[in-house]
């Protein structure tokens, strides 16, 4: 999928504009490794590719299903603070270790067609729920039901009366 994968000098001017709203808006900061590849794109080998994680995040939800939204945050963690490049496999070590994963075994799962092939089913799923970026949060009432409940950053307690009141 194509559009899931972008030099950094492509996108690199965009994140220049945008990172400092981010911070400003959530109160978090990125990392210096992070932003060395965003301020000096035409030096950066970066080429931000959604595959490799996405695939990793299907990995880690067989082995902890209820923990899914921790390691999708490690992941953001290890790209966006700690400036880790996640197209790289050694990018994913420390989560290993931190999760008690084999390694092997990850590997050879990262490398194989039946985890690839639910990573891209994941991505269709997101397009034709019409998510166009992220963060959004979407609470799913059924097979086929789904209610978007945030398109960007909001606020805990903005989400979190908006989940209660969908509830109710």
């Amino acid at each position: 999928m194509e559009e899931n994968i972008a030099p950094i000098d492509k996108i690199g001017p965009y994140i220049q504009a945008a990172y400092k709203r981010v911070e400003e808006l959530s109160g978090i900061k990125f990392g210096e490794d992070y932003l060395w590849h965003i301020n000096h794109p035409d030096l950066s080998d970066w080429v931000m590719n959604s595959e490799k994680p996405a695939i990793a995040l299907c990995i880690f939800k067989e082995y902890y299903p209820e923990r899914q939204v921790e390691f999708a945050s490690d992941l953001q963690y290890a790209l966006n603070f700690e400036g880790r490049d996640l197209d790289d496999d050694e990018a994913y070590k420390h989560l290993l270790e931190k999760y008690s994963i084999n390694e092997e075994a990850f590997y050879s799962k990262l490398k194989s067609d039946e985890y690839k092939e639910q990573a891209y089913y994941e991505f269709s799923l997101c397009k034709q729920l019409q998510v166009t970026g992220f963060p959004a949060v979407l609470l799913q009432e059924s097979d086929s039901k789904f209610h978007l409940l945030t398109r960007g950053f909001t606020p805990y307690e903005d989400l979190k009366e908006r989940i209660d009141a969908l509830i109710k």
